[in-house]
């Protein structure tokens, strides 16, 4: 069947190979947060007080954008104005997509491996399949059903991986608070698509990690008072690389190959980020993979790539 004009991509062929090797150098970055965070909890540092270094030193790159695409907006005459419900409600899922599932993320790698923390954040995409069935009676497919089969029977043959058995570890608590880390963020995803709309992904983004690092300062003031400045110089360190280059730029990574390429060729550009997370945890950080989390890698990315392509 041909394609009408009118519904061709605008973007040339350059511009769309671009955008694939964004979503890929973008899919390495996120692969590398939980590889930065093990490293750094070598050195002493408790799952709060990095989460909130990340957030400090990524927050000033979030707020300078958020006034350049706000001044922008306002030059061509397309800036939208926010009601106090509508601020309320991206602070909320800011702090349900970048803050909970951030914290429940940091605390779970204190217990599982760098690579089945990211095979079980992997799976966000069947949760909002879930979510958008309950909440908006979106009806689930057989291609879906078995989608979701093959996804979480991957996650359990991961599990069954006796290399996940390191000593002192409590691989049934990470994985439960990485499985939530993911359902906080597929809540955010669920309730972000109005607002994406209304004022473009750029600026909702800044909003909404604005929210997030306000929220975890403001818990780490309470519990320790901010007392951010006594660990070695190689905590800073990673911490930086952690928020400009597993943060921030793939963040605007993503949103600019998802406007150009769309959301389902990102999807399967970005399955590379679970083998990456374990290739790099083998080489930097000593872990090891078996055949059963090998197994329960490749099923989990085929009933991903599934759903999300639909």
């Amino acid at each position: 069947m041909s394609v009408s004009p009118a519904l061709q991509t605008p973007f040339s062929q350059r511009r769309r190979i671009i955008a694939a090797l964004l979503v890929l150098v973008a899919a390495l970055c996120f692969s590398a947060k939980a590889v930065l965070v093990k490293l750094a909890y070598r050195y002493g540092i408790d799952s709060i007080s990095l989460l909130t270094l990340r957030m400090v030193f990524s927050l000033p790159f979030f707020i300078g954008i958020a006034i350049w695409a706000k001044n922008r907006a306002l030059k061509e005459y397309r800036h939208i104005i926010l009601s106090n419900q509508d601020w309320a409600y991206i602070f909320i899922l800011g702090l349900s997509g970048y803050y909970l599932a951030s914290m429940l993320d940091f605390m779970g790698l204190a217990y599982i491996t760098a690579g089945l923390e990211r095979l079980i954040l992997f799976l966000y995409p069947t949760m909002v399949l879930g979510m958008n069935t309950l909440f908006f009676k979106k009806p689930v497919t057989r291609s879906q059903l078995i989608a979701l089969a093959l996804t979480y029977g991957g996650v359990i043959l991961a599990l069954m991986d006796r290399s996940q058995l390191g000593a002192g570890s409590n691989v049934p608590l990470g994985a439960v608070l990485i499985f939530f880390s993911g359902f906080a963020y597929a809540i955010y995803l669920v309730g972000s698509g109005q607002y994406i709309v209304r004022i473009g992904s750029l600026r909702y983004t800044c909003i909404a990690m604005i929210a997030a690092s306000a929220g975890v300062i403001l818990q780490h003031a309470i519990i320790y008072q901010l007392a951010l400045f006594h660990y070695p110089v190689q905590v800073y360190v990673l911490s930086l690389i952690m928020a400009i280059f597993s943060t921030v730029l793939p963040t605007f990574m993503m949103s600019e190959a998802i406007r150009i390429i769309g959301a389902g060729n990102v999807a399967i550009i970005g399955s590379v980020g679970p083998v990456a997370t374990i290739v790099l945890g083998y080489f930097l950080l000593g872990e090891t993979f078996g055949l059963w989390q090998l197994m329960g890698t490749i099923l989990v990315i085929i009933g991903v790539l599934r759903i999300s392509l639909k």
